[in-house]
């Protein structure tokens, strides 16, 4: 790491991409990042490390710890701003290929414009933790990792969460 910092070596930097970025990728894979999204993220945390390579300090900490730090940050970045787009998932939920008449189709429309209405309502926080925990399937305690807070705290927003929603839509179940 010290070479990377201190003349820009690039080998040294290869070096470090071929020992530490199969192991992020497994990391982002287990933080919920699909096959693409782990590579580019594995990319962006290697053009982070070359960029930031004079801020690393031995003192502060491993370098590995600085990498992974890097990595998990860039992976909450990417939550976040995929957070930030309203619930496009719902929009694009495929109908039953059944055929439903006219009346059906605009009364499941009705029901996906409520519950997005209903969860853009939410602070965002809150949208985080709902959109993590049932869009995305993934446990309580993976997302309290990724967002880098307490499990109580994940529980917590979402028990918020339900007590906001379940006035605003208790006449659809």
């Amino acid at each position: 790491m010290l070479r990377v910092a201190q003349s820009r070596d690039r080998s040294a930097l290869a070096a470090l991409f071929n020992h530490f970025g199969p192991r992020i990728k497994s990391m982002m894979l287990k933080l919920g990042a699909g096959e693409a999204l782990a590579e580019d993220l594995v990319q962006e945390t290697f053009v982070s490390v070359w960029r930031k390579a004079a801020l690393y300090s031995n003192q502060r900490g491993a370098a590995s710890t600085w990498i992974f730090t890097i990595a998990r940050n860039l992976r909450i970045d990417q939550l976040r701003r995929q957070s930030n787009k309203p619930y496009e998932d719902l929009e694009n939920l495929e109908l039953a290929s059944d055929a439903p008449n006219g009346s059906v189709l605009a009364e499941q429309n009705q029901v996906i414009d409520r519950v997005t209405a209903a969860l853009t309502a939410l602070p965002a926080e809150q949208q985080e933790v709902v959109r993590l925990s049932f869009i995305h399937d993934m446990p309580h305690a993976q997302i309290a990792e990724t967002i880098g807070v307490p499990l109580g705290t994940v529980k917590s927003r979402l028990r918020l969460a339900y007590g906001r929603l379940r006035p605003m839509l208790e006449d659809l179940q």
